[in-house]
């Protein structure tokens, strides 16, 4: 079982004060707590270096600002015997520690790589709780907030993508036969409804979609970003290394790399869901024309129903998918004009109260797994995880 602490050590949280966050005329500004102690240990007489990410959390953008730096843990009082230890963190002006403010969240977590990650989101952002739920935080008040036993909590798809979006990738927790994967596909990408049959195929613990339809879609998209993972690797690895004539070649490939990564993962929740359903005989179309040229991920239970007079809602059904949603939720709402009553699937984490009554106010329900729904701050009956939806619509 992949657990938390096999990627931290310790963490810290705060909301920032002017004298965290506001540069001054120096090109050095301080974090000063000697809480940090826990997780970064006593430099003593010495200054430690530390490598750090450095991560900005943009509600607006659809990636952070990153960077990598360097900052310095040291004592201040170093060599005056008569006056206790003052520790702290100096870090560099950057691209971001230049968007800083006042009151922003900052997680400051202590990797087992020895390596600092920096993560910083506005106050009150889904980034921010997104950031507490992974680590079990409360909010911290007035100071720094350090806990040094991560617990061994199992990462989740949802904890998996809060990771992801910071740039960690968990360990795998099982012997993957890389051989076998790598000549199964020859070394080359396959369909994603093939590589998502594989998937579900070669599950080392199958999970039953008929008596557990959440926690087996939970576990065939894990093992198929993890088969993903590892037979990209290899194919961009073996790139590397036969090298490119021209920068221009290493962009492109890079941007393709990127691209493939964003439209796979989407295609797989569709191809996953399609298990579930046809593993409950629902009866549904993937990609249905209605109005407009509209068509749904989903309709239940299909065109012919759709279009046929007299046939309203329900016991037609449409349901999106989408991996996240931000505001393109909204498409949802005109793809298929004779349902009023509309759902969309999505792997998001930590959508605010706000939006969800949004999302309520446009008669549209959210449907997700439960770990991904338990980040959410949301009211009971809002949402709904899958098993309830598939009920729905048998």
């Amino acid at each position: 079982m992949t657990t938390l602490r096999s990627c931290f050590t310790g963490v810290a949280a705060k909301y920032l004060s002017a004298v965290d966050a506001t540069p001054s005329t120096s090109n050095q500004h301080e974090i000063n707590s000697n809480k940090f102690t826990a997780i970064l240990g006593d430099p003593g007489t010495s200054k430690v270096i530390f490598e750090a990410t450095f991560l900005y959390f943009n509600p607006d953008a659809d990636e952070p600002e990153a960077c990598e730096d360097r900052v310095t843990w040291y004592d201040t009082r170093v060599g005056q015997t008569h006056r206790s230890a003052e520790y702290r963190l100096y870090y560099r002006r950057n691209p971001v520690t230049e968007l800083l403010r006042e009151g922003d969240f900052c997680l400051i977590g202590m990797q087992t790589t020895g390596k600092l990650l920096i993560a910083i989101a506005r106050p009150g952002s889904p980034e921010e709780y997104r950031l507490r739920h992974l680590f079990e935080m409360e909010q911290p008040v007035g100071r720094w907030l350090v806990d040094s036993s991560i617990k061994e909590s199992r990462i989740t798809l949802a904890t998996r993508q809060i990771l992801e979006a910071m740039g960690i990738e968990a360990a795998q927790s099982f012997a993957l036969d890389l051989d076998q994967l790598l000549s199964r596909f020859n070394k080359t990408f396959p369909a994603t409804k093939v590589f998502s049959q594989y998937a579900r195929d070669t599950l080392p613990s199958p999970v039953s979609a008929i008596d557990d339809p959440d926690g087996a879609l939970e576990a065939w998209m894990e093992h198929e970003e993890i088969l993903f993972r590892a037979l990209e690797r290899s194919i961009v690895k073996e790139r590397l290394i036969s090298g490119f004539a021209e920068v221009e070649d290493f962009i492109s490939f890079s941007l393709s790399v990127q691209n493939r990564r964003k439209s796979r993962v989407g295609h797989a929740l569709e191809n996953h869901l399609s298990a579930v359903f046809d593993a409950n005989a629902v009866r549904y179309e993937r990609g249905a024309r209605t109005e407009n040229n509209s068509r749904p991920d989903f309709l239940f239970p299909g065109a012919h129903e759709y279009h046929a007079v007299g046939v309203e809602s329900p016991p037609l059904r449409m349901l999106g998918a989408k991996t996240t949603c931000k505001d393109r939720w909204r498409q949802v709402l005109t793809e298929a004009a004779k349902i009023p009553e509309k759902h969309l699937f999505t792997l998001e984490t930590a959508i605010s109260e706000n939006q969800l009554r949004e999302m309520q106010a446009a008669s549209l329900t959210l449907v997700s797994t439960p770990t991904v729904l338990a980040t959410y701050q949301a009211p009971t009956g809002m949402t709904m995880n899958l098993s309830e939806f598939v009920t729905v619509v048998k």
